[in-house]
């Protein structure tokens, strides 16, 4: 098979997928029919050519698949029922027969919003949704989140499941506000893994990035979408310059400039003006903001902090959270002194969600050096160093501590 085909073929996949579990609501069946009409495209279109609707071709072969499926089920059913003198049922493929028309329609964000339904915790929300939409196989989820392919597979199972069974409607502006958090905590993940020995994670945020292209391109007009896709391209355009040759972090004062991705800024930046300028701005839209401003500097020394922290004042207002207020305090320091950053710390201290992590300690440890307390900053350094589960950041932050001896 051509590079072009594999590549459509994995463009199409997610549509092929929707459009079944739309139709026949049965998430197992239709990956399992989903999955052998690709592997009958790979196998055919090579020999018989390119059908001139690659999408309708395969639906209809997955369709097909899941039928044959069906009446297998419903055939077995029949003769355990026709045992207990039951009625037979013809259920299954009486909804099958109805749902062999619309080809062409894309029901791709019906299956987003599905594989992000509130119902299923943030963990399972994002396995669905790269397994579903990203393509990615259950062993490649699961060395991504360092859990055995076992574990990753009941968690996907258990997620389908709950979908199956649950009643609760979901759509509109909440099911799009899920949608946009999980696709932001798997750029996250890549963009920082929480855990393991490498600072990143390229595939996963790669995936995020591809999944936030493919979600603007349905919602082109939704500038929260726009503001989320240009916080992803703004954040990564650095990411060349995040680790040194040996893998070992760099922080973004002291990295080369030079390597950052122009073209993505670029992108980035037109994104977010775009969005900015349609109306009343949304959390992701000032997030892609700042990003914006920190990229646009030529170096750390030319960083525009006082626009920093007043984007990150209307941020919290729109999106209050400790670690919006970690990051905030950062500006205060860099505008208003190690002193004022302090006291914002001290608060943020005493907030049950943030006081044991590693980063409110990191933080701390920055702005005590920045106020010359070498001692409470090799302190806080060393601890935070205990605290996180990430090998890089632990290195760095050992090295920092050590630094201040």
């Amino acid at each position: 098979m051509t590079a072009p085909d594999e590549d459509l073929l994995r463009e199409l996949a997610p549509q092929v997928l929707a459009a079944m579990v739309r139709r026949y609501g049965q998430f197992d069946l239709a990956e399992d029919a989903t999955q052998e009409a690709l592997l009958q495209a790979a196998l055919r279109w090579p020999v018989d050519g390119r059908p001139d609707n690659p999408r309708a071709w395969l639906v209809t072969v997955a369709s097909r698949k899941l039928v044959d499926q069906l009446r297998s089920e419903v055939a077995r059913r029949n003769r355990e029922e026709q045992v207990h003198d039951a009625t037979p049922r013809s259920d299954l493929l009486g909804h099958a027969a109805d749902a062999g028309t619309g080809q062409d329609r894309d029901d791709s964000l019906h299956l987003l919003f599905l594989c992000c339904h509130p119902a299923l915790s943030a963990p399972s929300q994002i396995a669905l949704t790269l397994r579903a939409l990203g393509g990615l196989t259950t062993g490649q989820i699961a060395n991504a989140f360092l859990v055995p392919e076992a574990t990753m597979a009941q968690r996907i199972s258990r997620a389908k499941q709950t979908i199956k069974t649950s009643d609760r409607p979901f759509g509109g502006a909440e099911g799009l506000a899920v949608v946009l958090h999980v696709l932001y905590l798997i750029f996250n993940e890549g963009y920082t893994a929480t855990t393991g020995p490498d600072l990143t994670a390229p595939h996963l945020s790669d995936e995020a990035i591809r999944l936030a292209r493919w979600l603007h391109q349905l919602l082109p007009h939704d500038a929260e979408v726009t503001g989320l896709l240009a916080l992803m391209l703004l954040t990564d355009a650095r990411r060349p310059a995040r680790t040194a040759a040996d893998g070992s972090l760099v922080p973004l004062a002291e990295q080369d400039r030079s390597r950052w991705n122009a073209a993505m800024i670029a992108e980035g930046v037109t994104l977010v003006t775009a969005a900015l300028s349609g109306g009343p701005a949304g959390p992701y839209q000032v997030q892609a903001a700042i990003a914006a401003v920190h990229d646009e500097a030529a170096t750390i020394g030319d960083t525009d902090w006082a626009q920093i922290l007043g984007l990150y004042d209307l941020l919290e207002r729109l999106a209050p959270s400790p670690m919006v207020s970690l990051n905030r305090a950062i500006a205060v320091a860099e505008v208003h002194g190690a002193a004022a950053a302090l006291t914002v710390l001290d608060a943020l201290a005493t907030d049950s969600r943030l006081a044991t992590h590693h980063r409110l300690l990191a933080t701390r440890a920055h702005v005590r050096d920045l106020a010359g307390d070498r001692a409470g900053a090799k302190a806080d350094y060393t601890e935070a160093a205990r605290r996180t589960l990430s090998t890089r950041e632990r290195a760095y932050l050992l090295r920092k501590a050590e630094a201040l001896s």
